[in-house]
């Protein structure tokens, strides 16, 4: 998150919304999960001002509009895919050096 608490119109910011309060969602959930409100955060461009904290509404990058509480203005990307595969960390450099020796040997 970051330390700016205001946007203006057209910054990139990120919003949340309750889609599902705890009493809506479904009863064959785990007891933690069910005690949550079902939330989604997403990232698009202000329409207006505002302050963190206020209910603002964004234009996303596919051009849906969406109502939700702006939560962090230029917000970044914060998540990981884990620690690369040691089998699949060479791949691309082995098929660029196959293709590379098929391309020399077509050409001879």
């Amino acid at each position: 998150m970051s330390d700016v608490v205001s946007c203006s119109a057209g910054d990139w910011v990120e919003i949340e919304r309750v889609l599902l309060e705890p009493a809506d969602r479904s009863t064959n959930l785990p007891e933690e999960t069910a005690a949550q409100p079902l939330r989604m955060w997403v990232k698009g461009f202000a329409r207006l001002a505002a302050a963190v904290g206020d209910e603002v509404t964004i234009e996303t990058m596919t051009g849906r509009v969406v109502t939700g509480t702006l939560t962090d203005v230029n917000p970044g990307y914060a998540h990981t895919f884990g620690r690369p595969t040691p089998e699949l960390t060479h791949v691309g450099r082995d098929l660029r050096d196959r293709v590379a020796a098929y391309r020399a040997k077509a050409g001879e």
